[in-house]
């Protein structure tokens, strides 16, 4: 031992014992992370972990992990995760709830972006990276062309729309926000470019018919039909939803 020195117990302060796993809160919300989700110990054990209108949680994928029909190693194969998302960012996942197996592994069901729209599945919790809060919703309703955003459960934004025509329909489901622009296609687009998780009818438009909400440079089509599946919003209006919401916020479309 060096000269001057001293026991470890003698010179190190105890350290004080690890902080409890917070308590699952049975309204559906649990801490961030997958440590908040490990109230889910035993097998059987399940969660609801978001209810998509004021308690939402989503992740990314940080490997290609398989999707499956159930949260079952010998359950019926979906797809795979994906890493990046049409829109090029990185693809969100909004994930319903958590469950473990048989086996002590914990799932997570998930909302599946890509053809065909409305896909959950289940995939291994560690397939995915940290859980996000958000108590937002964003709601699209294409029978009065309004749209209307809540931040728990607080209407707090609402705006006439244009939706896509009859045989370009905007598709009805829940989706989500993945990436957030500014303008970045010029003025045809507006001043603010929403990417969703919604796909439209037509494959070969840029980024496999990927649905936006963008602003405009034609005022006077809003609200209307007018679009391939996209959703048009006066420049003002969009403007103002750009700094309320956040990536991740799920998407109702009516």
């Amino acid at each position: 031992m060096l000269a001057g020195a001293t026991t470890a117990s003698a010179q190190q302060p105890v350290p004080p014992p690890a902080a409890p796993t917070p308590p699952l809160e049975r309204d559906g919300v649990v801490a961030p992370g997958h440590d908040g989700l490990l109230g889910l110990r035993q097998p059987g054990d399940q969660v609801r972990l978001s209810n998509e209108t004021t308690v939402t949680r989503w992740t990314n994928a940080i490997r290609r992990s398989v999707v499956r029909a159930r949260p079952s190693g010998g359950a019926r194969r979906i797809t795979r995760l994906r890493l990046e998302s049409a829109s090029a960012s990185a693809e969100v996942y909004g994930v319903l709830r958590g469950r473990v197996d048989g086996g002590g592994r914990t799932w997570l069901q998930v909302r599946l972006p890509g053809r065909p729209n409305g896909r959950v599945g289940w995939a291994l919790a560690d397939a995915f990276d940290k859980l996000h809060l958000v108590r937002t919703q964003l709601v699209i309703n294409r029978s009065t062309l309004r749209a209307t955003f809540y931040r728990r459960g607080r209407k707090l934004w609402r705006a006439p729309v244009g939706v896509g025509k009859t045989s370009t329909p905007t598709p009805r489901g829940h989706f989500f926000i993945d990436r957030k622009e500014g303008a970045i296609f010029g003025r045809v687009y507006g001043t603010n470019v929403f990417f969703t998780t919604a796909l439209s009818n037509l494959p070969s438009w840029p980024g496999g018919g990927v649905v936006g909400m963008h602003g405009t440079n034609q005022p006077g089509l809003v609200p209307g039909r007018p679009s391939h599946g996209c959703i048009r919003v006066h420049n003002r209006d969009i403007k103002r939803l750009a700094r309320l919401m956040p990536v991740g916020t799920p998407l109702l479309i009516r």
